[in-house]
């Protein structure tokens, strides 16, 4: 008996993405191809304009291609519905800010906790998750801390167990130690690092060669094109 085939969490086929811009019409991803394995720890760099920023945003099942496929967990998103893939979205893919985007007059247990809201899960399954995702990020003390009594360190970690609490196939973080100083940022690129070792699978987009490195692989575009698709030794 043949072993099943191994299924890439991200798979992208010939994906391109244009824009009207003012007439004009801009290439921002130009027939991309990119498979992401599962438990895979990836950086995607690139210059201003490159496409990193949309190639993140279709990954997130925010935007659509305009052509090509995109499947997450061997099943075509691509073309779903907007309601279905809203429902992707939220139960299969977790999100990590720049800015956090917390809700100012929730406590952390609360902002870990939404994503579960739209999901319907019973209040008690939502608490206990959102206990255990805070604990996973060392902040099971600060459960009930608004997020102007936290760190922007602090802030981060909640933003990461909100994105971790509904045990999504992957986690997408824009720029995740852009608003932090050197050793908090260390600190959350540390988190990561345990993530990924527990078996996480990471997308990042970063301009930042350090943090970059953090990464296992290394992804670079250019003109809406992988120019470079490199492991980190």
């Amino acid at each position: 008996m043949k072993p099943s085939p191994v299924v890439p969490v991200v798979e992208l086929r010939g994906v391109s993405r244009r824009y009207d811009v003012g007439g004009e019409v801009v290439t921002a991803l130009a027939e991309t191809d990119l498979q992401i394995q599962r438990g895979e720890y990836v950086a995607i760099m690139g210059p201003s304009g490159s496409g990193k920023s949309t190639l993140l945003n279709v990954l997130g099942c925010l935007d659509r291609p305009d052509s090509g496929e995109y499947l997450l967990d061997g099943r075509l998103v691509s073309r779903l519905p907007d309601r279905e893939l809203s429902h992707v979205r939220g139960r299969q893919i977790g999100f990590v800010f720049q800015s956090f985007q917390l809700l100012a007059r929730a406590d952390a247990a609360s902002n870990v906790e939404l994503p579960l809201r739209y999901s319907d899960t019973p209040r008690v399954e939502r608490k206990a998750r959102a206990l255990s995702a805070l604990e996973r990020v060392g902040l099971a003390g600060r459960a009930r801390h608004r997020p102007n009594e936290l760190s922007g360190g602090q802030r981060q970690r909640v933003a990461i167990a909100r994105a971790l609490v509904q045990s999504p196939s992957l986690v997408l973080a824009d720029e995740p130690t852009g608003n932090l100083d050197t050793s908090t940022g260390e600190s959350i690129l540390a988190l990561f690092d345990e993530l990924h070792r527990d078996g996480t699978t990471i997308v990042l987009v970063t301009h930042d060669a350090d943090v970059a490195r953090h990464a296992r692989r290394v992804v670079t575009m250019r003109d809406g094109r992988v120019e470079s698709d490199r492991s980190n030794s």
